[in-house]
């Protein structure tokens, strides 16, 4: 019988949500994002994906539910967001984006590197 993986969803503050969805604007005008769970989890398995950030109020949860696991098998940073509406519009999209992932950072390499390492300390994991 496999071994499943559980993992432990953590809480984020209000202000790293609020300064993950402004490096996602950032990141849309000067990097490359992938929008929405299959582009995701392509972007994961490629290896691709520098950050995964999953919005909380999808609905039904299990669209999302597996995307965790996989970004820890695979050592990438995901953090979340209150509203998937939010991380739409952050993302460009004129609709809800339930999760996208970061594949170049752009300009806001710097500003990205600040938000994993908070997220890291936050999982009590060095990044």
């Amino acid at each position: 019988m496999p071994s499943q993986v559980y993992y432990v969803k953590f809480t984020v503050p209000p202000e790293l949500s609020a300064a993950t969805l402004e490096a996602i604007k950032m990141i849309n005008q000067s990097g490359k994002l992938r929008r929405g769970v299959n582009e995701v989890i392509k972007s994961i398995e490629r290896g691709q994906a520098k950050l995964v950030v999953i919005a909380e109020d999808v609905d039904p949860p299990e669209i999302v539910a597996f995307l965790p696991t996989l970004c820890d098998e695979r050592k990438i940073p995901y953090v979340y967001v209150p509203k998937k509406e939010e991380l739409g519009q952050a993302s460009g999209l004129q609709v809800g984006a339930s999760s996208i992932s970061v594949v170049d950072p752009g300009e806001t390499k710097t500003y990205l590197d600040e938000i994993i390492k908070k997220i890291a300390e936050i999982r009590g994991k060095p990044k």
